[in-house]
């Protein structure tokens, strides 16, 4: 692929109230925010608003992928153990390859905040040349597990999932995408490094 080419991301909300206007949606704008900061080659987003249903989440998932081309889409939300969350099963029911480390490395990033981090059920998956990765729902929650942990000083003390992201793009066919090593340091192999562009 292309060093050039535009990393398209998928955005995904889940929510039934925010769906519905009953609040406003903080997902969204908090991904935005954050791969605004983080990324440093040239991204583009799709963005969709839906509700906790499976049958919208799968399709959703798939339209992202199948026709709007995304290489990464990131979901928010309906991630728990109530009868509403559903996102984990929707993605699943969606995937080539399971990709499990994802999930296991953000329920231990969270760990770090909260006991009930353990009740979080997100997956990350491989559909075609996209990864998928649901995400918490909380803003705060977002960055940590993306960015990682730090201390009082803010040197990283637990690395965030978004390190291995880039990589595994690559691995699966899709634009070489470079981040701020000030608020993520992608790691790769050296034989996967190219020059950095100017």
């Amino acid at each position: 692929m292309s060093q050039n080419e535009t990393l398209v991301v998928g955005l995904v909300s889940i929510s039934d109230r925010a769906s519905s206007g009953v609040y406003e949606d903080k997902g969204i704008p908090a991904l935005q925010d954050w791969l605004c900061t983080a990324l440093t080659t040239p991204w583009r987003a799709e963005t969709r608003l839906i509700a906790d249903d499976q049958p919208s989440i799968e399709a959703t998932l798939k339209e992202l992928v199948d026709q709007a081309g995304c290489h990464l889409v990131l979901t928010t939300g309906g991630t728990g153990p109530a009868l509403r969350d559903v996102t984990p099963e929707a993605t699943l029911a969606v995937a080539d390859k399971e990709m499990p480390g994802f999930g296991e490395e953000m329920r231990r990033i969270s760990l770090n905040f909260v006991p009930t981090a353990i009740l979080s059920r997100q997956v990350a998956v491989i559909r075609k040349q996209c990864l998928i990765i649901n995400l918490p729902g909380q803003p705060k929650s977002i960055k940590e597990t993306l960015e990682g942990v730090r201390d009082a000083d803010g040197n990283v003390t637990h690395v965030g999932i978004f390190a291995a992201v880039p990589y595994c793009i690559d691995l699966i066919g899709g634009p070489y995408a470079e981040t701020d090593d000030a608020v993520i340091k992608v790691f790769r192999p050296k034989t996967a490094l190219r020059p950095k562009q100017g």
